[in-house]
């Protein structure tokens, strides 16, 4: 039991003599405010990088449709343009085999117009073959451009 007695005597000894840390309220509220402050400037520089990143999107767009309404408006005269030729062409053949003298004649006239008809197509596919690449092209630069660019800032941050 005297040795129960030490035990006991040993424990309350150690305990009274203990030192606990003590708890400063200030400094947890200063590091905790600093912590909050962080947080905030680092939100603020990310939503001013997003809303730049949107802002230039924006303009990108804005952009594309300007470029695809110009783009459309090229492509539509392009037809035009075919669709006239295609009529006067056709319109100057009827001519020809109305004046035609002989069934030799309208056979030949009509070789030859095939033949013409066919090379036009062809030109006129590849001239709208053209201005609609271009297009497609002009069109998806600006926003491809500005997706690159905002996800690089992104990247930074």
């Amino acid at each position: 039991m005297e040795n129960m007695s030490k035990t006991a005597d040993k424990t309350t000894d150690t305990i009274e003599n203990a030192a606990f840390p003590t708890f400063d309220a200030s400094k947890a509220t200063d590091q905790f405010r600093a912590v909050a402050e962080k947080g905030v400037e680092q939100s603020k520089e990310a939503f001013s990088k997003l809303k730049t990143g949107a802002e230039t999107t924006q303009k990108a767009l804005e952009s594309t449709f300007e470029t695809a309404k110009t783009a459309g408006n090229e492509l539509s005269l392009k037809t035009i343009a075919a669709l006239r030729a295609n009529a006067e062409a056709d319109f100057s053949h009827l001519e020809a085999l109305v004046g035609a003298k002989s069934m030799s004649e309208v056979v030949e006239l009509q070789t030859v117009f095939l033949r013409k008809r066919v090379e036009m197509t062809v030109e006129q596919a590849k001239d709208i073959q053209a201005v609609i690449t271009k297009a497609a092209e002009e069109v998806s630069k600006p926003v491809k451009e500005a997706f690159e660019k905002v996800f690089k800032e992104l990247k930074v941050a």
